[in-house]
């Protein structure tokens, strides 16, 4: 496990000053989902770096996408660290483990990626805010693109843990059609060999996978080696900028969906994009983007007001007087998004495999736990 401070921090340090706020990330930096914390962690720097502010100090440490990890830097950053806000957790199961506890005790917790439906409805808390979305609202999207495909019998499968049950609970609120075939898969898993077979056999006239990380890189391979010829519709986890290259031609012309782009026409956007590649060698992905603006709220909320001042700082949250990489973004009453979310097509852009947006697949969309929230 490694520690990070961030470059502005240590300088601050040195010269004398000291930091004001300390924020405490935890994330995925090694095996099979490193590339999404690393993103995650990249943006967030990014964005500091950007603000030129000194009194911002940042811990990053490596759950090794380990619960019992989680847990233990969570206590760790909270009574030893003393650190004022948190962030970073990529994987819902993190997320159910340390945020809960987290926020109990009276630290602001930002999520820059994981949403599961139980925060999000009876479980959302005032120090618990989401920037990137609730975990349903990618997988509603493709349900409601899949219906104006004109697809009516869809395949589904997903990982057996929170982000994965959501998923499959997102795709049938909005899908109209039947079922093909429903199947949970196990969580890192990387042969679907038998899930494809049952696909081949199924009569499906589509198929929607939620599979992040190396398991959407293990499945697409798969499929394309096989030779099943069943259109693929997914959530954008599993056709990310760092995926594709991974994946390669296989993914072509296949539709996802995400709430960000990296061609949406907006000067923030396209600054951000252009920015991140020349600081890091490569195009940004959905998760640097939700890293990216995670650490805009923040910086945006302190100029408002001190986190010792928690019902300011909460209210300078809830304010999201940021300039979002995705557009339009405001928090609804369970400080989750209420946003945009895109079709976009996997497209060859010379060497690089990338997505291009070809419409709208919900406008101004809030998620479907807001009603159940009563905040305290």
């Amino acid at each position: 496990m490694k520690k990070l401070l961030l470059t502005t921090a240590l300088a601050a340090l040195a010269t004398g000053a000291q930091a004001e706020v300390k924020v405490g990330m935890i994330t995925t930096l090694s095996g099979g989902g490193a590339g999404l914390g690393l993103d995650v962690r990249d943006g967030f720097l990014l964005a500091l770096a950007q603000s030129g502010r000194d009194d911002i100090e940042l811990v990053v440490e490596d759950d090794q996408q380990a619960p019992d990890i989680a847990v233990q830097l969570s206590d760790k950053m909270i009574q030893s660290e003393r650190v004022d806000v948190m962030t970073g957790i990529i994987f819902s199961n993190l997320a159910m483990a340390v945020i809960p506890s987290a926020v109990n005790q009276g630290v602001v917790y930002l999520s820059p990626n994981a949403g599961p439906s139980q925060l999000a409805g009876r479980g959302c808390h005032p120090n618990y805010f989401n920037v990137a979305w609730q975990n349903d609202n990618l997988h509603e999207a493709a349900g409601a693109y899949a219906n104006t495909a004109g697809y009516t019998n869809s395949f589904i499968l997903a990982p057996n843990y929170p982000a994965g049950q959501d998923a499959l609970t997102g795709y049938k609120r909005m899908y109209q059609g039947e079922l093909a075939g429903e199947i949970y898969t196990q969580l890192g898993q990387t042969d679907y060999a038998a899930e494809i077979a049952q696909i081949r056999a199924s009569g499906a006239d589509s198929v929607f996978f939620f599979l992040p990380g190396g398991m959407g890189i293990s499945f697409l391979k798969q499929y394309a080696d096989s030779g099943v010829d069943i259109p693929v519709v997914g959530p954008a986890f599993s056709f990310d900028q760092g995926i594709l290259q991974a994946v390669g031609a296989a993914a072509l012309g296949v539709v996802n969906t995400a709430q960000w782009s990296k061609d949406i026409d907006i000067p923030v956007n396209q600054a951000f994009v252009e920015s991140f590649s020349a600081e890091y060698g490569r195009l940004p992905s959905l998760y640097a983007s939700q890293g990216f603006d995670t650490a805009n709220l923040l910086i945006s909320a302190l100029e408002k007001a001190d986190p010792s001042d928690n019902d300011a700082f909460r209210a300078a949250l809830r304010d999201a007087d940021f300039e979002s990489t995705r557009g339009a973004f405001r928090f609804g009453n369970n400080q989750h998004p209420i946003q945009t979310i895109y079709a976009r097509e996997v497209v060859q852009e010379g060497d690089v495999f990338t997505n291009r947006i070809i419409g709208v697949a919900l406008e101004d969309h809030a998620d479907a736990y807001a009603a159940e929230c009563q905040m305290p």
